[in-house]
């Protein structure tokens, strides 16, 4: 998916002028990065807002528009109001094509609905990783990592090492060599319910309970009774 993103040069920084461009319907942002000097911008907020509807906006290469000319760039942060959700600043990096840059990608999961701890056994899926972090160059940023879940057992989790990754893609987190780094990125398990109720099947009943404490202090009483010898 291709994004082109228009944006104008601001000569002026600060904090009230961010405030006064954000009035006019602007998103005052900033590129950096391959060795070129940082650039202040303004960007068209009804546009961006568009733009970040879509998933891959946040992690594909986008094309900016400026002074007529296109620069590759991720992007890099999002600040956003507190309370009002309002866009306050975007960071674009500069990318080369020939240089490879850690970016998050969302994970994909299909197949749920057959897979065999959920279709035969009953099992509730439990999403433990939604994002993952990788490292390509930018042609290979994948727009998503698909999980196939088809052949899914019962409490039997998918690690990151078992993830089938595109070509020249790789896990940033593998890549560190530590023995926590295999993270599950998915599993199935028991019911919550089903649980529950196994508990109350093992468990005593209230009834009988009550009957041992009471056959207990019964003969305790009798031995207080019994004459010393």
């Amino acid at each position: 998916m291709e994004f082109i993103v228009n944006a104008e040069k601001r000569d002026k920084k600060g904090t009230s002028y961010s405030r006064n461009i954000r009035r006019e319907g602007l998103v005052p942002g900033i590129i950096y990065g391959a060795g070129e000097a940082e650039e202040a911008i303004s960007l068209n907020k009804y546009e961006i807002a568009k733009n970040l509807e879509t998933d891959a906006f946040y992690s594909q290469v986008l094309d900016i528009s400026l002074d007529g000319k296109k620069q590759q760039v991720i992007l890099r942060d999002i600040q956003r109001h507190p309370a009002k959700r309002e866009i306050l600043h975007m960071d674009f990096q500069r990318i080369k094509a020939d240089q490879k840059i850690n970016v998050t990608v969302p994970i994909n999961f299909i197949n749920e609905d057959v897979a065999p701890g959920v279709k035969i056994d009953g099992g509730v899926i439990s999403h433990l990783i939604s994002e993952l972090e990788i490292v390509c160059l930018p042609a290979n940023i994948p727009e998503n990592i698909t999980v196939d879940l088809i052949d899914l057992p019962m409490d039997k989790p998918i690690h990151l090492s078992e993830l089938i990754l595109p070509e020249g893609v790789e896990i940033t987190l593998l890549q560190h060599g530590a023995e926590d780094s295999d993270m599950a990125v998915v599993v199935i398990h028991k019911a919550r319910a089903e649980e529950v109720e196994e508990d109350l099947t093992e468990a005593p009943e209230a009834s009988e309970v009550a009957s041992d404490q009471k056959n207990d202090e019964s003969n305790e009483k009798d031995k207080e009774k019994e004459p010393e010898e």
